[in-house]
Formats: structure tokens, C-alpha cells, sequence
């Protein structure tokens, strides 16, 4: 895949890399992987994928080899901006699954949805096939990253034969989960995409386009999912802080070479 399209420029963010891609070059990386015959990854980064990586090395090293590694989280632009490294656009994982369904309809591409509570995948499922007609949706299933579950859901991937898999186990397990059994599953293309199918499904509201726009989606989790809490502040405040020092580390060496 790299061999063949241009390589997206690289961002690192407290030792994680994130590349600067537009959800368009996202598409046209994704046509040229489905057409290679290899097996790939792609991982949705938010600041909390930065955060988890500074302690779990395994996690650290899947994103690292990742074929794309995509600015999800709008903690991740603002924190390449104070570097003087912008990223072009952030490519969510909700997005990115509504743009392969309506490319599903164009190319054929089979999806396959994986993960998330029980009924959860097939409203999602659902929702992107009324949305674009001809969608190739070709199964869901909830099933987990437990060992015990993988003999089902790797009977549920043989049988089905999708050329992507969307898996919403949660970071990092979805993550890892796809780097361990891509080869032996033969996945074209895996992409973890966290809490997507929820969204989709309607389980969890999207906070309102004017919050999303100027950042501040994090605020709405908090006040409709205060359970969240931990998780929020891992990704706000903590991440923001170590990034803030992190960039001031960045420029000083620019101008002190």
C-alpha cells in the first residue's frame, strides 16, 4: 500500500504518530489497500489512544505499524498546531464509516460490523443501509475480544467474507484485537472505530454541530455521560497539559537548534 499512493505526512504526539490526512486521501488510501491483497489496519487516534500508549507498549507498538494512523480526537489538532505542525482535517470514526458506506454502494465494498452491545451493530447496520441504498453490509455480530468468543466470530468473518471490518471493542482492546488476528483471518482491512455504532444507533446522542465545531464535544459527554468522567479528563485536561509542555519543548528546539 505505501508503494503505491503517496505516504501521509507524519505527526508525532507525545511519542504516538498520527498522520496528516483529509478524510478524501482516507478514502482513496482505503481503494488502494482493498486492491493489493494484503491484510491492513487502520487506527482511529484520539488523545486518549496518546494517553493508554504512554503505559500499555503493545497498544504503542499497533499504532506505530499501523498502514494509517487517523486524527480522530480535536485534542490531536490543536495539539500539532502548538508543535507548528497542523493536521489538515480530523477523520472520526463515525464519519469514516458513513463515507465507506456510501462507498460500499458505489464499489461493492462488503462491510462487515463487529462489536459493541448486543442489537447495537444491526441498528447500525440498518441506519447506514437506509442512508445509502445498495450499502453491502454482509453481517454483525456483538461478540468480544475474549478468547472464548473468537471461534464464533471468526466462523461469522470466514462465512461472510468481508473486505472491512468495523470493530467497536473500545480502545485499546478493538486495536489489538485486529493486529493479533488479521493475518490468520485474512481481514483486507480492519479499522477499530470505538464507540461508532452507538452513534450510529442512536444509543448515544451526538453533542450539537456548534459544540463539535469549536471543540468543545468533550463538554456534552461530560454533562449527558457523566460517567465518563475519568475518561474525559484523561483526554482534556491531563493529555492537553503534557501536550502543551511537549510542543513548548518542540519550539524551543526550533529555535535553538
Amino acid at each position: 500500500m505505501r508503494a503505491s499512493t503517496p505516504t501521509p505526512p507524519a505527526r508525532h504526539i507525545l511519542g504516538v504518530r498520527i498522520d496528516d490526512i483529509t478524510m478524501d486521501e482516507t478514502l482513496a488510501q482505503i481503494q488502494h489497500m482493498l486492491s493489493d491483497g494484503a491484510t491492513h489496519q487502520i487506527v482511529t487516534v484520539n488523545p486518549e489512544f496518546v494517553m493508554t500508549a504512554q503505559h500499555n507498549a503493545a497498544f504503542r507498538a499497533v499504532l506505530a505499524q499501523a498502514d494509517l494512523a487517523v486524527p480522530d480526537g480535536v485534542g490531536l489538532l490543536y495539539a500539532a498546531r502548538w508543535q507548528g505542525q497542523p493536521l489538515r482535517e480530523r477523520v472520526t470514526g463515525v464519519a469514516l464509516a458513513e463515507r465507506l458506506a456510501q462507498a460500499s454502494a458505489t464499489h461493492g465494498w462488503r462491510i462487515f460490523l463487529l462489536g459493541a452491545a448486543p442489537g447495537v451493530a444491526e441498528r447500525a447496520a440498518a441506519v447506514l443501509q437506509q442512508r445509502y441504498p445498495g450499502c453491502q453490509i454482509v453481517g454483525t455480530l456483538a461478540g468480544s475480544p475474549r478468547a472464548a468468543d473468537y471461534p464464533v466470530v471468526a466462523a461469522a468473518l470466514t462465512a461472510s467474507q468481508p473486505d472491512i471490518v468495523l470493530v467497536a471493542y473500545g480502545a485499546p482492546a478493538q486495536d489489538l484485537w485486529i493486529a493479533e488476528h488479521k493475518a490468520e483471518l485474512q481481514l483486507r482491512l480492519g479499522i477499530g472505530v470505538g464507540g461508532t455504532f452507538d452513534y450510529l444507533a442512536g444509543v448515544q446522542p451526538h453533542a450539537p454541530r456548534w459544540l463539535r465545531q469549536i471543540g468543545l464535544e468533550w463538554l456534552y459527554r461530560l454533562i449527558t455521560q457523566p460517567q465518563r468522567w475519568r475518561r474525559i479528563l484523561t483526554a482534556v485536561p491531563v493529555f492537553g497539559w503534557a501536550a502543551w509542555r511537549e510542543a513548548r519543548k518542540v519550539r524551543r528546539a526550533k529555535r535553538n537548534p
